[in-house]
């Protein structure tokens, strides 16, 4: 399981370059372009893949938004052969925006209830 912990965090930090240098379009097409692997033979289970971020996200040395936590996992579970998508969704009151990662039209990474609660603004 460490080896896909290792991954987790080297994804944040990826996708926390471009999040500091202002970069939303390029994460947006960075996750859009990962392409859903071809794998007969699965590593990881979705699971497994959704817990070694968020213990990536423990160890990171600096807070992990939603944003750059579901752009790490949709770009993994692409990897292992999942149709996962990164959906950034607001909700009108009180103004909240928030990103999370579905498979197959389920929320993977984040309750059930936040397909009720974000009006979705883009999937990729």
């Amino acid at each position: 399981m460490s080896y896909i912990v290792l991954k987790a965090y080297w994804q944040l930090i990826l996708f926390d370059l471009h999040l500091v240098r202002g970069k939303f379009a390029v994460l947006r097409d960075k996750v859009h372009r990962q392409a859903i692997s071809n794998t007969w033979k699965r590593s990881y289970s979705i699971e497994q893949i959704c817990h070694a971020v968020d213990v990536a996200c423990i160890w990171y040395w600096k807070q992990v938004l939603c944003l750059q936590r579901s752009a790490a996992t949709a770009s993994l579970l692409k990897r292992q052969g999942f149709n996962a998508k990164m959906v950034v969704g607001v909700q009108q009151l009180p103004f909240r925006a928030h990103a999370w990662v579905e498979v197959n039209g389920r929320v993977v990474n984040d309750k059930t209830h936040t397909l009720t609660t974000y009006a979705v603004l883009d999937e990729c």
